[in-house]
């Protein structure tokens, strides 16, 4: 009988390790899977919520490209009608053939100008010619030609007298390369300082 009790209470004892064992490595094994579950649902959420900031984001940098599209849109609208004021016109004309002298500073120059602004890109060219000499000293002979295509917003083109280099002075272009060069400045006026830039040159 005392060795049957003690059979028994060792037995008892085993079962209860081995149990204990057993329900331990379960126990462990049911934390692993669910901290695997756990991990894998924030993981999904991130990557959710990183989807939908990059959306919002996408959105947004969409939206700004229209509005500055809108700005453009707007000045391309405001040149065209630049020409029918006649005196600021002619103003206009005389400082950016004045410009472009000074760039070619040569002793021959060709203005070509739209067909209907032939006077007024005469009287330009005239007062032009006085402005260049006041500023560099030298004399210049210009030459205007009215070949430039109506449909444009005006402006003019500076030919050199050996025809080698041209100097495109028209509102189209001067509008083409302000979006190009003057764009990261307009975009910094309009939105502010970008959070996600790092490095500028």
């Amino acid at each position: 009988m005392e060795k049957a009790r003690e059979i028994r209470v060792k037995a008892d004892e085993e079962f209860a390790i081995e149990k204990a064992k057993l329900v331990k490595q379960e126990q462990q094994a049911i934390d692993a899977q669910y901290e695997k579950k756990r991990k894998g649902a924030e993981v999904a959420q991130k990557i959710a919520q990183s989807n939908l900031t990059n959306k919002s984001r996408l959105k947004l940098l969409h939206r700004r490209e229209e509005h500055v599209q809108d700005l453009f849109s707007t000045a391309r609208t405001k040149i065209l009608t630049l020409a029918d004021d006649e005196s600021r016109y002619v103003q206009l004309l005389e400082g950016i053939i004045v410009q472009g002298l000074l760039q070619l500073l040569e002793p021959n120059a060709i203005v070509q100008v739209r067909k209907k602004d032939a006077a007024v890109g005469r009287q330009a060219a005239d007062a032009a010619i006085k402005a260049y000499k006041d500023v560099s000293g030298r004399d210049v002979q210009v030459d205007v030609d009215a070949s430039l295509n109506d449909e444009g917003a005006g402006g003019v083109k500076l030919i050199s007298g050996t025809r080698r280099i041209t100097i495109d002075n028209t509102l189209d272009e001067r509008l083409r390369l302000l979006e190009d060069r003057m764009l990261p400045e307009i975009r910094h006026d309009l939105f502010g300082a970008n959070e996600n830039r790092k490095f500028f040159t």
